[in-house]
């Protein structure tokens, strides 16, 4: 042991006691998930989760959003304000208290609410903590009343600054441009929330304005949310690309054993499940004890109706749980007052008495469905058989998978260029698209930690096909087995097995063109349907690799978007007029390997995009509108997103 480390004793004095919001500073992580792009935006959503819960309580009808012109966000409601008073044991006004302590508010005194949205319970201090600026508003009693602080430190005391015949909080925030990787907010990712909550509780006006953006009439751009039927109209809005079987879309709103259970389905042609799953207008992405309580009432409700309806005497083998999930689009959302959450991201539901109140209210909603719709009820039936049959034939395909290839003897796809190192959390594969540019990626590569997966051509389309094609296709099995997952049953349902993954960084790489683009559009469709813990758990990326090459004399520089290539091309000119030679990359062939090193494979020197789900329903949305039948909607949606947009090209 060297000098110094005998003098760095570990002693009291080594214990470092956070107190307060300095917590939050340091380890901001804890409370909001990341400092990225999710992060940043979970501070709107936690100021707007106090206004919900106003709204919740009964005193709350409206909630506005401002995206502001220098990146602040201000948040506006008509509830009935924070209370000002004086603490009694703080000794300090309430809003202040609310403002600067952890864990304050009223949503810890059951008499104020009952339930209160929000999965931290952090609330609006944590918000407080991680902004360099933020002042609060207050109408209540008639009067108004300020605060204002940095970084979570109150300028002054709770001051009255006039009158008003109103109530409600105006909450306005900087975010700690210190603290964030990135503080510009995407309109795009508040609306998705905003909608969602305005469908997850309906009657609530809510709305999101860009105060940096105006539309052709000069107006601000503004979105607006109103549901009058809630959940229905979420399952109706998420599947209006598909085509549902049902003529209405079923639907129960009540109350089991003290807990408020909410729940809207419909079936349609697709062979995908798409079940959502929300607590305290939370979602949660990895289920828990009211998506099992779904499933129950579903499963054994439906088998009871299809076996008394005598409709499955021909079938010669057993009905799966998973059967009667197949084309099937569902909403759960419950409010528990004292939800216990656990799982790898904390989104994972444990109060066990929520099984048995979804479980019973799904059962009775759903007998009396059938009862009251025989002829509904025969085509969910019918196309619970099509989906035993179709799994019957996708077991044998499953099987192939699964299989360890005699030839290969490790059971690899021959044509995956393997890594030497043998911890997966040190290695990456990159699925990459054609034998040309997997070529030129297997020579630039680093033998030890990378491995490359060409793939021929375009992978199948997930979204359209039948379970037993998907496993059937030999680019997929290939995947399969060069990453080393498989798929296999677990309490009568499909469950993926990833304990054997064999890298940590699954790379999409595909030529920076249009058919690179419907590429990797497959590959992450194919990963969000089958493989979508592997994204949850942040193992895929997709590659940047640059579109131009800029040539002056010796001097060569990439560029990775059209901005960047001009103020590169005058940046090497220097204000002379000298020739710079643009060249477009439209394949990662037309590089040779130590150029495709050194832009899009060396890790020193690469830019990885990591994909994530911020809104499990919207990417599932988004995946059925891009990649369904419907062509309406994909070319609407293209047309307002893409940049330069050729549709007919």
């Amino acid at each position: 042991m060297s000098e110094e480390n005998k003098n760095q004793e570990y002693s009291a004095d080594n214990i470092q006691v956070l107190e307060g919001l300095e917590a939050v500073r340091k380890r901001p992580a804890m409370y909001i998930g990341d400092i990225g792009m999710k992060g940043l935006h979970h501070l709107v959503y936690e100021v707007i989760d106090n206004s919900i819960d106003e709204a919740l309580a009964g005193h709350c009808t409206h909630i506005d959003c401002f995206i502001n012109e220098n990146n602040s966000i201000t948040v506006t409601d008509n509830g009935r304000g924070i209370p000002t008073g004086m603490h009694e044991k703080e000794g300090k006004s309430a809003l202040e208290v609310v403002m600067t302590i952890l864990h304050a508010g009223g949503k810890f005194d059951k008499g104020s609410y009952k339930v209160s949205g929000g999965l931290h319970g952090v609330g609006v201090s944590c918000v407080n903590a991680l902004s360099s600026d933020l002042r609060v508003e207050v109408h209540r009693e008639g009067k108004i009343f300020e605060q204002e602080y940095k970084i979570g430190v109150p300028q002054y005391d709770v001051r009255e600054i006039g009158t008003t015949d109103k109530t409600g909080t105006f909450v306005t925030f900087q975010p700690d441009a210190s603290i964030f990787e990135d503080t510009v907010y995407h309109f795009d990712i508040v609306v998705a929330r905003l909608r969602e909550l305005a469908y997850l509780n309906k009657r609530i006006n809510l709305s999101i304005t860009d105060k940096r953006r105006k539309d052709d009439e000069g107006e601000f751009v503004k979105e607006e949310f109103y549901s009058e039927e809630g959940l229905k109209e979420f399952v109706a809005f998420l599947d209006e690309t598909r085509d549902s079987i049902l003529e209405e879309v079923i639907y129960i709103d009540g109350e089991k054993d003290g807990v408020p259970v909410e729940v809207a389905m419909v079936y349609n042609t697709s062979y995908t499940e798409n079940v959502h799953s929300y607590v305290n207008n939370i979602n949660t992405q990895e289920g828990g004890t009211h998506l099992a309580g779904f499933k129950r009432g579903l499963t054994r409700t439906l088998k009871k109706y299809a076996d008394e309806s005598g409709l499955l005497k021909k079938l010669k083998f057993e009905i799966s749980g998973d059967d009667f999930r197949e084309g099937l689009t569902a909403i759960i959302s419950v409010k528990v007052m004292e939800p216990q959450f656990e799982g790898q991201t904390k989104t994972k539901l444990g109060n066990k008495e929520v099984t048995t109140a979804v479980s019973q209210s799904v059962s009775d909603m759903l007998t009396f469905y059938l009862e009251e719709n025989p002829e509904q009820a025969k085509r969910i039936v019918q196309k619970v058989i099509l989906a035993a049959t179709a799994r019957n034939a996708a077991n044998k395909a499953r099987e192939l998978v699964q299989r360890k290839s005699v030839l290969t003897g490790s059971g690899l796809p021959g044509k995956l260029s393997d890594c030497s190192e043998k911890d997966p959390s040190k290695c990456e594969i990159f699925l990459v698209e054609g034998d040309s540019a997997g070529g030129t990626a297997k020579q630039g590569r680093d033998r030890h930690f990378q491995a490359i997966l060409p793939l021929r051509g375009k992978i199948l389309n997930v979204e359209k096909a039948m379970q037993h094609k998907v496993f059937e296709n030999e680019e997929i099995k290939n995947m399969f087995k060069a990453l080393g997952v498989s798929i296999g049953t677990l309490d009568d349902e499909r469950e993926l097995n990833i304990e054997k993954l064999r890298y940590h960084k699954v790379v999409v790489m595909t030529d920076a063109d249009i058919d690179g683009s419907h590429i990797a559009t497959l590959l992450l469709t194919f990963f969000f349907r089958f493989l979508k813990p592997l994204i949850e758990q942040g193992y895929v990326y997709i590659a940047t690799p640059p579109l131009y090459l800029l040539k002056r004399g010796k001097d060569h520089r990439y560029c990775w978007d059209e901005d960047q290539r001009d103020l590169m091309i005058q940046e090497m000119k220097g204000g002379k007029d000298v020739n710079v030679i643009i060249q477009r990359y439209k394949g990662l062939g037309e590089m040779n390997a130590s150029q495709l090193w050194d832009t899009t494979l060396n890790p020193e020197f690469r830019t990885l995009k990591q994909v994530t789900i911020d809104n499990a329903a919207e990417a599932d949305r988004v995946f059925s509108m891009l990649m369904g039948d419907e062509v309406p909607p994909r070319r609407a949606f293209i047309e307002a997103n893409a940049k330069y947009a050729n549709i007919d090209a």
